[in-house]
């Protein structure tokens, strides 16, 4: 199983396909990527030599793509910087509501998470001033 930064690429997968794993790296990055290394797009993942997993790791780091904990680091403090300055998108990030002007009336579940139903309430009934014990005594 080849292992690219720090990612367990699927085996039965062709190479061009498994590179989207790797966070920060989609499907056209991945054509250019192995273009450059010399690999054959349509190679499994379990018949890639030592020498050619060195190639594509090389060929990310020449390139200077920003992939797994770097690139999740840089986007998480894009968003701390944006609650920390107050601004409308840091403040929806802040309330876990959508941010980029999507509809909240029907939809938004995925950043809402499940409904929470909202009622009137329960009342609870005043006391009654003992009605059967008074009218015995």
């Amino acid at each position: 199983m080849a292992r690219i930064s720090g990612t367990d690429l699927p085996k039965n997968k062709r190479i061009e396909v498994a590179l989207t794993y790797v966070y920060g790296i989609g499907t056209s990055l991945a054509k250019l990527i192995l273009k450059d290394a010399g690999v054959n797009p349509d190679t499994r993942v379990f018949n890639l030599t030592e020498q050619e997993v060195y190639k594509i790791q090389d060929t990310i780091l020449t390139k200077q793509v920003k992939v797994e904990g770097d690139l999740r680091k840089e986007v998480s403090q894009n968003i701390k910087r944006l609650m920390d300055i107050g601004s409308y998108r840091g403040l929806r990030h802040r309330k876990g509501l959508p941010v980029r002007g999507q509809r909240t009336r029907s939809n938004a579940r995925t950043r809402k998470g499940p409904k929470k139903t909202v009622g009137a309430g329960k009342k609870t009934a005043a006391p009654a001033a003992a009605p059967a014990a008074a009218k015995k005594a």
